[in-house]
């Protein structure tokens, strides 16, 4: 297709741009709201944007409702996502000779998905941003700091790795719940209706109870908690919080020294958003900063823990003209705009929302709010924190011995899987043709999606590997299984009765034949 070669440290292109933007002659640029790497000349920019749209038209003449979402060529893939009527980003990711160019397109696009909906958490959607600003530089300044922010956490060394067929036993975009006795669930749910009832106003606040980087209860809706859960492990539970610990959590990736200095030097490149509209080379973060101040919550470092226990941040948003000292996200199921307060205390990790529109006194009634938490919910704090100290069962809590799986429910935007230690120890060839399975099942889920949109797919595929690993699929109910065993001389009677007792044990029975 043509395409320029990629920077020899990245390995991937990544855009954002608006459809309804740049048809006239000479503003083409005004199209691009975003450009990964944003050194690459503006022809190239305009040649992969050109292209990208062009693939989009052409698709949507054979498919109306559903325009291209991946495109595979011998030298890249491309991968489609619409994020907003109108508005589409783009990742072209370059493919190496060896083994770890096999992904998962979908598993692709789930980034595209997380990097737009954390977005639109912390900035609003970028309709509104556009509307707000037609020329369309608050939107390139927020998408500018904020991708890059986000794409610091693919760093291994100074190159980018996007999620390879190594990661075909995760889950992107859900949430890990820990499993707690109903004693506990009860205390748990206590807390959680104390912290509701300390706004200041007539709404109650919501909140989200984290245990090291699990889910213990949530008042909020199952996308809005995906989208939370997501931004807690990445940069609020201790373990995002200690720079020299690498969580367990599949979301956290290990960074080291010298890809913090090549991430950091993303914000450094010659090009800055600003340049898109105008043109021009002179312009810098300086200036754009001074212009429209820009919220960095993903950017590292930005929260730490005070005396009392809160984390503090310097992150600062601006919500309906007036400029907030406290982190401001948006809910997108209520469709309302929340303080974000979090307390820790050891491993616990609380997340407290505050409705923006019953804390007229802003930073002050922010400060009441904390100290009536203090007031009423410190002992139950305490105590749900040793109960679930004391039945925690560490990193290899859900191992389950002879099985590495994935367990997802797509309803409810929860998964469970294998520790990363254990699915480490699976052969290549294991993780290899699972991958490939994985990518089949998205096939025909996509397939049935767009012939019977309203009739749930079940599904259950058996493969034998290269070396002799039964590689499993389950579909059923809303509910997905993925699984490899590796027994060698084991018959296919043994792996279909082996799946039948994980599910009895672990699933309710959801994956039996009964």
């Amino acid at each position: 297709m043509g395409l320029p070669a990629m920077a020899a440290n990245e390995g991937i292109q990544l855009c954002v741009f608006d459809t309804r933007r740049g048809h006239q002659e000479g503003q083409e640029l005004d199209k691009i709201l975003f450009f990964f790497p944003s050194d690459f000349p503006y022809s190239v920019q305009l040649s992969v944007v050109g292209l990208s749209e062009g693939i989009i038209t052409f698709t949507r003449i054979f498919s109306p409702d559903a325009a291209c979402e991946v495109i595979e060529e011998e030298r890249h893939s491309h991968v489609f996502y619409q994020a907003e009527p109108d508005i589409w980003m783009v990742m072209i990711v370059e493919k190496n000779k060896d083994n770890e160019s096999d992904w998962r397109c979908d598993a692709l696009i789930d980034v595209l998905k997380e990097a737009h909906s954390l977005f639109t958490m912390f900035n609003d959607s970028l309709q509104a941003l556009l509307d707000k600003q037609p020329s369309g530089e608050l939107a390139r300044s927020r998408l500018y700091t904020f991708i890059n922010d986000y794409l610091s956490d693919f760093y291994v060394g100074k190159k980018i790795q996007v999620p390879s067929f190594r990661d075909c036993l995760k889950e992107r975009r859900t949430v890990q719940m820990l499993t707690v006795s109903r004693e506990v669930a009860i205390e748990v749910q206590s807390l959680a209706t104390v912290i509701g009832s300390s706004s200041l106003g007539s709404t109650a606040c919501k909140s989200l109870i984290l245990f090291q980087d699990l889910l213990v209860a949530t008042t909020l809706s199952p996308g809005d908690t995906a989208n939370m859960f997501t931004y807690a492990v990445l940069r609020l539970t201790p373990h995002a919080l200690s720079s020299n610990t690498s969580s367990w959590s599949y979301l956290r990736r290990g960074v080291s020294g010298s890809s913090i200095t090549a991430s950091s030097g993303l914000l450094n490149s010659r090009s800055s958003p600003e340049e898109y509209h105008h043109g021009s080379h002179d312009s810098s973060m300086g200036e754009q900063s001074n212009r429209y101040h820009m919220p960095r919550p993903l950017q590292r470092d930005n929260w730490s823990k005070g005396k009392d226990g809160f984390l503090v941040c310097d992150i600062q948003l601006n919500v309906g003209g007036l400029v907030y000292l406290a982190p401001v996200v948006w809910l997108q199921q209520s469709e309302e705009h929340m303080y974000l307060c979090i307390y820790q205390h050891r491993s616990l990790t609380i997340i407290i929302l505050i409705p923006v529109c019953s804390q007229t006194d802003g930073e002050q009634g922010i400060a009441l709010v904390k100290k009536q938490l203090l007031e009423n919910a410190s002992e139950k704090i305490v105590h749900v924190e040793e109960k679930l100290s004391r039945g925690w069962g560490g990193e290899n809590a859900y191992h389950v011995s002879g099985y590495r799986y994935l367990l997802v429910d797509t309803d409810k935007s929860i998964s469970r899987t294998s520790p990363p230690g254990k699915v480490m120890t699976l052969a290549k060839d294991s993780l290899l043709t699972l991958n490939k399975l994985r990518e089949e099942v998205d096939l025909e889920k996509t397939r049935a999606n767009r012939e019977k949109p309203d009739h749930e797919k079940n599904l259950e595929i058996c493969i034998r590997a290269k070396n002799n690993s039964w590689i499993i699929a389950k579909i059923t109910q809303g509910r997905e299984l993925y699984m490899a065993i590796e027994k060698a001389n084991e018959t296919l009677l043994y792996a279909s009765d082996a799946v039948e007792k994980f599910s009895d044990r672990y699933c309710d029975g959801a994956f039996s034949l009964d």
